[in-house]
C-alpha cells in the first residue's frame, strides 16, 4: 500500500465568540471574553461550545439542505416543480465534485466539519482542567462526544470514507488521508457509548438545558449507528455479529425509559401546539423571537418544501395558514398507490393535506351557479377520477397517475412540517423544532434489530406498538375517505388494528431480503418525509435496486449504482498538496 503525505486544511472555529441557538432560555446570548483555549475546558467553556455546536445543526433545515440530500431520487418523493431538475433528483452529470448549482456539498462538508473541530476543542482541553470532578467532566465529555458522532454519522452516510478528525486543529494539517468507513463506525460507536452512559437523564421545558441531548438521545443514535452497520450487504462497515444486539439494547434502552411515550393519535405529532411533546427523543431548536433564527427568512424552512400550488384557483388566495406554494417535494406513485393499506392504516390520509377550504368567497355565476363561501371547500384531491356525473363548486383533482408532470404544482401536500406562526405570508423562516429522533423511530429500530438477529417474536411486538397506533382506533370517528375514496362504510367507528397488525409467523416466513423489504416498507410508512429515507436505501443497499430496476422513481433518469454515495467536494480535494491517486482521495463515478 502506498504511504504519501497529505495537506489539508481544517476549518477554523472561533467559538469565543458563541452562535446563538435554540430556545429562549438555553439561546440567551452571553458576554463571553475572547479567552485562551484552556477556557473551553471549563463548564462554562464547554457549555459555550455546546451552543456553538449545537447551532450547526440547524443547517440540514436552514435552506435547501437536507431535504436536497435525503428527500429527492428516492423511491418515495421526489421533485416537484422547484426541484424537478436538480441534481440529486435526476442523478445527471451535474452531481458532480464542483457542482454548486442546487446542491450544498461543500456547504455540508464545511459546516459538519466546522461543528466537529469545535467539539474536539473541548474533548482535548477538559482532561486538562483539574478543578472539576468526574461527574462534571463525564458529562461535559459526552456532551461532546454525542454531538461529534452526530456529525460524523450525518457525513459518512453521505460521503463514505471521510478525513477521521478526533483531535482539534488550530492551524493547517498536513498528512490527514481518509479513514476506512469501519473506523468511522468505530469512532462514531466509542463515542455514543461514552455518552449514553454519562449524558443527562433529561431535560424538561422548564430547565435551562431544553434541546440538549440526553442519554436517551445518545442511545437512540447508537441503535441507529449499530444498524446502519450490520445492514450491510456487500459493503465494509466494520460489521460485527453482536451488532443487531446492540441496536436492540439501546432502542429498548429508550422505549424502557419513563421519560418517553407514543402520542396516542398519529395526527398528533404533527401539530403546530405540540411541540416538544412526549413522543421526542431529540430535536433541533428555533427561537421564537427570529433575532436569534438569522432574521425573518431564516430558521426552520421545512414548511417551505412539501407545499403545493392552490392560490389562483377560484376561492384560494395566499395565506399564512396554507402556507407559500414553494412545490419543492411530492411524493411518487409508489407512496400513493402502493405502501400503505390505506383504508386501515390512518398514517396515509392523516400524513396528507386533501382539502383546502375556501378563503376568498367567489360570486355565483353560469359557470358556477352555487359560488363558494369563506369555509366552503375549495380544493379538494382525490386518487379515483372524479364520477362522471358529479358536478361540484370546488376544483376537484385527480392524481394523474399516468402524467406525473402533471402532479409536480398541484398534488396532495405532507403536513409535517405546516408552520402556521409565520409573519407574514411570504416569510420563508419558520420556528418549529426540528424533530431528529422520535420514540415512533425508536420501536422501529427496535423491531429490525430483533427480526436481523432472529428474534421474530420480539419484532412482531414492536412492529405492532407502532401500527396500533396506524390504525384507525375503536370510537375513533374516521375521515372521509375511509368510505368516500377507500369504500369503507359511513359512520363505522370501529378499529382497524386487527386488519394490520404483523405475526412472528409472517416475519419469520420471510427472507432475509424481504424482511429487509418490509422494514423499509413499514419506516417509509411511519417516518414519510422526515428526512431519511435516501439513507435508509443506502444503508440497506437498496438505492439503485428501488429507484431504477424496480422503476419506483421515474425522474431518476441517470442513476447509477455508484450514486449510493455523494462526491468529495472538489474544494477539499483541491486544498490537498500534494494529493494522492484520485480513486482515493473522490469517490467512484466521479473521477
Amino acid at each position: 500500500m502506498k504511504k504519501y503525505r497529505k495537506n489539508i486544511l481544517v476549518v477554523i472555529v472561533t467559538i469565543a465568540v458563541i452562535t446563538i441557538t435554540g430556545c429562549d432560555d438555553y439561546l440567551m446570548e452571553k458576554e463571553v471574553p475572547r479567552l485562551s483555549v484552556e477556557y473551553y475546558g471549563t463548564p462554562e467553556g464547554a457549555d459555550a461550545a455546546a451552543i456553538a455546536a449545537y447551532s450547526y445543526m440547524r443547517f440540514g433545515v436552514g435552506g435547501e439542505n437536507s431535504n436536497v440530500f435525503t428527500e429527492l431520487g428516492n423511491d418515495l418523493t421526489t421533485g416537484a416543480v422547484g426541484a424537478v431538475g436538480y441534481p440529486t433528483n435526476t442523478y445527471d452529470n451535474a452531481l458532480s465534485p464542483s457542482t454548486t448549482t442546487h446542491l450544498a456539498i461543500y456547504a455540508l462538508w464545511e459546516n459538519h466539519y466546522r461543528a466537529i473541530n469545535t467539539t474536539n476543542i473541548v474533548i482535548g482541553e477538559l482532561p486538562k482542567n483539574e478543578k472539576l470532578t468526574d461527574t462534571e467532566r463525564n458529562a461535559a465529555l459526552a456532551e461532546m462526544c454525542f454531538l461529534r458522532a452526530y456529525f460524523y454519522f450525518d457525513l459518512t452516510q453521505q460521503f463514505g470514507k471521510l478525513p477521521l478528525a478526533l483531535e482539534a486543529e488550530y492551524g493547517v494539517r498536513t498528512s490527514f488521508e481518509r479513514a476506512p468507513v469501519a473506523d468511522i463506525y468505530r469512532a462514531m460507536i466509542g463515542d455514543l457509548r461514552f455518552a449514553a452512559e454519562h449524558l443527562r437523564e433529561k431535560t424538561s421545558a422548564s430547565e435551562k438545558n431544553i434541546g440538549k441531548a440526553t442519554r436517551y438521545a445518545a442511545a437512540h443514535l447508537l441503535s441507529k449507528v449499530y444498524l446502519a452497520r450490520c445492514s450491510a450487504v456487500t459493503e465494509q462497515r466494520g460489521q460485527q455479529s453482536t451488532d443487531a444486539d446492540s441496536a436492540l439494547y439501546y432502542a429498548r434502552m429508550v422505549i424502557e425509559s419513563p421519560n418517553y411515550k407514543l402520542q396516542e393519535n398519529f395526527s398528533n405529532l404533527w401539530d403546530p401546539n405540540n411541540q416538544g411533546h412526549s413522543e421526542v427523543v431529540f430535536s433541533v431548536q428555533f427561537s421564537t423571537d427570529l433575532i436569534y433564527n438569522g432574521g425573518l427568512d431564516a430558521g426552520n424552512k421545512s414548511h417551505l418544501y412539501w407545499c403545493a400550488m392552490y392560490e389562483g384557483l377560484p376561492g384560494l388566495i395566499r395565506d399564512i395558514a396554507n402556507g407559500r406554494p414553494y412545490r419543492f417535494h411530492r411524493t411518487t406513485n409508489r407512496t400513493m398507490f402502493d405502501l400503505y393499506d390505506r383504508k386501515n392504516d390512518s398514517r396515509f390520509y392523516k400524513s396528507f393535506k386533501w382539502v383546502w377550504y375556501c378563503n376568498r368567497a367567489v360570486a355565483p355565476s353560469s359557470a358556477n351557479p352555487k359560488g363558494l363561501n369563506i369555509g366552503d371547500t375549495a380544493l379538494y384531491y382525490s386518487l379515483n377520477p372524479k364520477p362522471a356525473d358529479a358536478t361540484y363548486a370546488y376544483t376537484y383533482t385527480q392524481w394523474n397517475k399516468d402524467d406525473l408532470s402533471k402532479m409536480n404544482d398541484f398534488f396532495p401536500q405532507l403536513i409535517k412540517y405546516i408552520e402556521p406562526n409565520r409573519t407574514t405570508i411570504n416569510a420563508q423562516g419558520g420556528v418549529r423544532e426540528w424533530v431528529r429522533m422520535r420514540l415512533g423511530e425508536t420501536y422501529l429500530l427496535a423491531a429490525e434489530a430483533a427480526g436481523r438477529a432472529g428474534n421474530f417474536a420480539a419484532a412482531a411486538e414492536y412492529f405492532n406498538v407502532v401500527r396500533q397506533r396506524a390504525a384507525w382506533h375503536d370510537g375513533e370517528v374516521k375521515m372521509s375517505q375511509y368510505w368516500r375514496e377507500e369504500g369503507g362504510e359511513y359512520g363505522n367507528t370501529a378499529g382497524t388494528f386487527d386488519e394490520i397488525k404483523v405475526s412472528a409467523n409472517d416475519l419469520s416466513a420471510l427472507t432475509a431480503d424481504q424482511f429487509v423489504d418490509f422494514v423499509l416498507d413499514e419506516r417509509g410508512r411511519e417516518l414519510l418525509g422526515e428526512y431519511m429515507r435516501w439513507e435508509d436505501l443506502v444503508r440497506c443497499e437498496k438505492l439503485y435496486e428501488y429507484v431504477k430496476i424496480r422503476g419506483y422513481n421515474p425522474e431518476a433518469t441517470y442513476i447509477q449504482p455508484y450514486h449510493k454515495l455523494r462526491p468529495i467536494p472538489q474544494q477539499h480535494i483541491d486544498r490537498l498538496i500534494p494529493s494522492g491517486p484520485v480513486e482515493e482521495e473522490q469517490n467512484e463515478g466521479y473521477y
